[in-house]
């Protein structure tokens, strides 16, 4: 069964999200972890990019041992999960959680084993979500099934974000908007996409804007129920 898919993120008013960027500064606060904790995900996910900012370690040294191109879970008994996709294998991580949650890697069946044995000597669970590329449905499948995992909160960066809305795996859009703005070209988008995937439209049929709530200093959670369809 496919986990409710919640996609959290935090903005400008033109839908860049480096605060650091920002003008004016300082505003917007420190909402993020906490709205994150609201909603209460079985596990949240990431793109490559974003879990390279959580990493402490360097790529894994070569090996000559031999793997099967299967699911290896290190923990079971979690609450949450940080999950990042990562399907080259390029993310030499040096711990195995973030925050206290275990870490669980999205892989293709391309990585090489060496980058396996690294994942397996610091404990962190990877599971195979196609062979080249990552398949985002088999990838909620397999969390559903091996993890239990039922309320996922999807939360970047833009591409990973525009991926899953590209999927239509999306149910529900949460951003927390600042009044603040960027203004300036460089900054990533809280939805986005690589130049291979520029063309391909999301297949969005509605948005319903389920509720809004001021959170003070003129930052508002933005809640939209999203209905998918049939791609165009």
């Amino acid at each position: 069964m496919k986990p409710y898919v919640v996609c959290l993120m935090a903005s400008s008013l033109d839908g860049r999200t480096h605060p650091s960027r920002w003008r004016p500064k300082g505003v917007g606060g420190d909402w993020f972890e906490k709205i994150h904790d609201e909603l209460g995900g079985d596990a949240w996910v990431i793109g490559r990019v974003t879990g390279s900012e959580f990493a402490k370690g360097e790529p894994y040294p070569e090996t000559d041992a031999k793997f099967p191109r299967e699911n290896w879970i290190a923990r079971r008994d979690a609450k949450t999960y940080g999950v990042v996709l990562d399907a080259y294998g390029k993310i030499g991580w040096g711990r195995s959680d973030i925050g206290g949650d275990p870490i669980v890697v999205v892989l293709t069946e391309g990585v090489p084993d060496s980058h396996l044995a690294g994942l397996r000597a610091e404990g962190v669970s990877y599971i195979f979500a196609g062979k080249s590329g990552i398949d985002l449905a088999l990838t909620l499948d397999i969390l559903s099934r091996e993890l239990g995992v039922k309320r996922l909160l999807v939360e970047g960066g833009g591409v990973a974000n525009g991926a899953f809305l590209r999927a239509g795996l999306i149910d529900e859009f949460n951003l927390i908007l600042s009044p603040a703005i960027d203004g300036a070209r460089g900054a990533p988008f809280v939805f986005d996409s690589t130049e291979a995937d520029s063309e391909q439209r999301a297949p969005l049929t509605a948005m319903t804007l389920e509720s809004t709530r001021d959170l003070g200093g003129g930052v508002l959670l933005l809640r939209y129920l999203i209905q998918n369809g049939a791609s165009k």
